[in-house]
């Protein structure tokens, strides 16, 4: 191998490796969107390029009564503002391209969060 070729090969190793450690810095999000609906609501709110880390407030006045998960990945979606589950009520899993609708006497969502 030559000098030259040498010296090009070790640096785009280098800046392959810059890049690799710059991005891994990143706070990752979900790809795709999440759209939720209240109760008879014809409005939509649609969540996208959203955190992976932490619990998300569902911005619905009354609450979300249906989901549709359009991301790569799976969420929990909580009756709770805080992603709590009191009084043994656990979470709805949705996975990934799958929608949910909440029974009629249910209560609606009201936070979310991304397992990843």
């Amino acid at each position: 191998m030559s000098h030259s070729r040498r010296i090009g090969v070790i640096t785009a190793a280098a800046a392959l490796l810059l890049t690799a450690t710059a991005c891994s810095g990143l706070g990752r999000s979900t790809v795709g969107m999440l759209t939720f609906r209240g109760h008879d609501s014809p409005v939509e709110l649609s969540y996208s390029n959203t955190s992976v880390n932490g619990c998300h407030k569902i911005s619905l006045p009354k609450g979300a009564t249906h989901v549709e998960n359009n991301t790569l990945v799976d969420v929990v979606l909580y009756r709770t503002a805080d992603c709590t589950t009191p009084l043994g009520n656990d979470g709805i899993y949705v996975a990934t391209t799958l929608s949910n609708v909440t029974a009629p006497v249910s209560l609606p969502w009201r936070s979310f969060s991304v397992i990843h």
